[in-house]
């Protein structure tokens, strides 16, 4: 590597700066700062671009998005149970799972539909219209997106006012409370509260139509299970009456007809008469009611039928009915004949109507029954005396039968009228559903908008910003292998940097005088028609503006090249470059000048031997110059041009056509022994070389230079060019004087090299006489 050589006439300071020292883990805390300041001072403007951008796209995104109002309404979930069964029939409301699947079924596409069918959402624009956002039209049109299958069969109207229902309603639970949070945001805030307040009201009504299904469901269960028991209930108790009949027992109180019943005979026939009579009353009375063509529980006639036959069953169905009847008086004027809960009534006691007719029935039969139980007890007591003792073994085992049929009927019968009031219950939950959630609070207009959130998005974009331009920043910093300080320059070359020459804007290029007349004097042997015409405004900057930074910066260098001649001799100075353009002819032309203005003897010569642009900007006109005093065809002082205002010397070249062996020329003897007459006649021979990048004249001239000045343009030569070009010129290395690094950018070197600010204060330049 480059490194690795190091001239021994090169003298790099021992201290290095700490300014742009690139970040090593062995760092100071002061060091650190010190890089990241220098860091931020150079990349700034990158940084502020990227933070600019992401702002102005920001702002874009606010300017062009219609904000979103959210209107919020929230929900409570009750823990209250339905009691049918003795437990709920419906899902337990306090269970924590409870509440997430109340928060799907908001989300479900099912209960969306039902509250946009409910507003007409598919009419409004802004829920099947285009979005509003430009940033929303240009994805869309960049990334369309596919026509989804729509497998419900729903309308495409229908679809998108879903999807951006979905996409706005939000449902959440308040904590760990049994609270739900329905937000829903919309362009309109009346409209967002309005349709906040539509979802709330939608759940409610989802709940109870959930609830009344479910005990219809059970109501009807329970329907087809009483019918069943009370056949059962019916052909138990007629079981039990048939076996009394047929096998003819009367109850006694549990005991068997014994000896003793033979003398109360008579008297149990006498009895038995009268009850016959007694019973045969009852059912006459009970026949006549049931044939009148509408039974009406309220009827006295029936009240003093049950009052006399105390029936709790009738009698607890007749208050039922009159409860029911006063409701549903109440209901039909509160809500109308036709009202649901007004039916259900009139159904209930409709019901009830017909469980006290079977009930009447029922206790016609008895009454029948108890007739003919009574007839045919006068007929056994008559025929008993004779019979009882052949009947005493068949009645005990008779007796035993039945006492298994009337646990079977009441069984049956305590079923019955347990089912019996479980479906009294159910008709009337069904009658008056309670839903298991209500409102707590019902969405209000909002008066600030939810979204875009202009603070929050330009924070956000500042931060975004900032990371875009650090990130820029640091990739720059990484990718920018070029030149810019002049601690670059002595760490990458191991060489000095002799000076800084500022970039001269062209505005600033003073035009050249007037050619002073010859007057006497040494002046006057100088034949007019080689005076180099002073309309070269930048090659005469030094002399135009010699109290200019660029003339300050020659100065160092011509300070540098005078002090290398205490090691050796160092007449003969090359400037040089990697690649053209980089302005080693202008800084060749500036330090001839700046030295011969001095009052030395300087001559100025064109090497450039495949592109003299020096010649052709001073001497234009000349017809012969260094190749022709090489080849002998012509005498150096015939083809020497002179500067009148400094009596600069230039030499220079003149290609008739384009050359090929200039290399050749350069190592000749004969450009050898002219360079050793140069030498012996000025002070200074200031040599403008070819770059040393695109062709190989410059390694030639080893022979003929005593040092080597190397040109490097600021900011745009790439370090690994300048290290190909001096590892591949090790003569032009090991004679180097130094490094100048030209059209320095001095506004922006402030970024690099911070300690340089005071040093090109323009303030402080001025007390000293110098001007830009």
């Amino acid at each position: 590597m480059l490194q690795t050589y190091r001239s021994p006439s090169v003298q790099v300071g021992e201290e290095e700066s700490l300014h742009d020292v690139p970040y090593s883990a062995g760092q100071s805390p002061q060091q650190l700062l010190v890089t990241v300041v220098g860091f931020i001072r150079r990349q700034w403007p990158i940084v502020l671009s990227g933070v600019s951008l992401t702002i102005a796209l920001a702002a874009v995104y606010l300017f062009t998005t219609p904000p979103l109002y959210t209107g919020q309404a929230k929900v409570l979930i009750d823990t209250g149970k339905v009691e049918v069964f003795q437990k709920s029939i419906l899902e337990d409301a306090g269970n924590l799972g409870m509440v997430d699947t109340q928060l799907e079924i908001l989300k479900s596409e099912n209960f969306a539909l039902s509250v946009i069918k409910s507003l007409n959402l598919t009419q409004d624009p802004e829920f099947v219209g285009s979005s509003g956002a430009l940033i929303g039209r240009v994805l869309n049109l960049l990334l369309p997106t596919k026509p989804d299958s729509d497998p419900a069969g729903h309308s495409d109207p229908e679809r998108r006012a879903v999807k951006l229902f979905e996409e706005r309603l939000t449902v959440s639970r308040v904590g760990t409370t049994y609270v739900i949070e329905i937000g829903f945001q919309s362009v309109d805030p009346g409209r967002a509260a309005q349709i906040a307040n539509a979802v709330a009201d939608a759940f409610i009504a989802d709940q109870l139509e959930a609830k009344y299904q479910t005990i219809r469901g059970a109501t009807a269960w329970l329907q087809d299970r009483l019918n069943e028991l009370r056949g059962q209930v019916s052909a138990a108790e007629h079981a039990v009456v048939e076996y009394k009949s047929k096998h003819n027992i009367v109850d006694t109180g549990g005991h068997l007809i014994s000896e003793q019943q033979l003398s109360e005979l008579n008297a149990s026939l006498v009895k038995a008469r009268a009850d016959a009579a007694e019973a045969q009353a009852r059912f006459a009375r009970i026949s006549q009611i049931l044939r009148a063509d509408d039974l009406n529980p309220a009827d006295k006639e029936l009240e003093t039928v049950t009052d006399t036959l105390h029936n709790e069953i009738i009698t607890r169905l007749r208050g039922q009915y009159l409860e029911l009847s006063q409701r549903e008086a109440i209901f039909s004027n509160r809500y109308g004949n036709t009202h649901l809960a007004v039916v259900n009534l009139r159904n209930q006691m409709s019901e009830i109507r017909h469980s006290i007719t079977d009930e009447l029935k029922q206790i016609a039969e008895a009454y029948r029954s108890d007739y003919n139980i009574a007839e045919a007890r006068e007929d056994s007591v008559e025929k008993s005396l004779a019979a009882a003792v052949a009947r005493s073994q068949t009645t005990n085992e008779a007796q035993i039968e039945l006492r298994q049929l009337e646990s079977a009927a009441q069984t049956y019968r305590a079923l019955y009228d347990s089912f019996q009031q479980r479906y009294t219950d159910s008709l009337q939950q069904q009658s008056f559903t309670m839903p298991e959630a209500r409102v707590i609070t019902r969405a209000s207009r909002p008066l600030e908008k939810t979204s875009p959130k202009s603070i929050r998005i330009l924070a956000l974009a500042t931060i975004g910003g900032l990371a875009l331009g650090l990130g820029l920043a640091v990739l720059r910093e990484i990718s920018d292998r070029v030149f810019r300080t002049s601690s670059q320059v002595e760490a990458e070359l191991k060489t000095e940097c002799l000076a800084l020459v500022p970039k001269i804007k062209p505005g600033k290029i003073k035009p050249g005088g007037k050619v002073p007349s010859t007057g006497t004097g040494a002046a006057a042997d100088i034949p007019t028609s080689r005076i180099i015409p002073p309309n070269a405004g930048l090659y005469r900057q030094v002399i135009d503006s010699p109290l200019a930074r660029f003339a300050e910066s020659i100065r160092a260098v011509k300070i540098s090249a005078d002090l290398g001649r205490v090691a050796k001799s160092n007449k003969v100075i090359g400037i040089t470059s990697s690649l053209p353009n980089e302005g080693k002819s202008t800084i060749a032309a500036a330090l001839a000048q700046l030295s011969a203005h001095g009052g030395a003897r300087v001559i100025l010569v064109d090497c450039d031997l495949r592109n003299p642009s020096l010649s052709k900007e001073l001497v234009p006109n000349a017809t012969a110059g260094l190749i022709d005093v090489a080849i002998n065809s012509a005498n150096l002082e015939e083809v020497i041009w002179t500067d009148q205002s400094t009596k600069l010397s230039f030499l220079p070249v003149v290609a008739k056509s384009r050359l090929t062996h200039t290399s050749e020329i350069l190592a000749s003897d004969a450009l050898r022994r002219l360079f050793d007459r140069l030498r012996s006649s000025y002070d200074y021979v200031i040599v403008d070389l070819s770059p040393l990048a695109p062709v190989v004249d410059v390694r030639s001239t080893s022979q003929l230079i005593d040092s080597y000045v190397f040109v490097i343009e600021w900011g745009k030569t790439k370090i690994d060019v300048v290290e190909h070009s001096l590892n591949a010129a090790r003569g032009v290395y090991d004679n180097l004087l130094g490094v100048v690094l030209s059209k320095v950018d001095l506004n922006q070197l402030l970024r690099y090299e911070s300690h340089r600010g005071d040093y090109y204060y323009n303030r402080d330049y001025a007390r000293y006489g110098y001007t830009d």
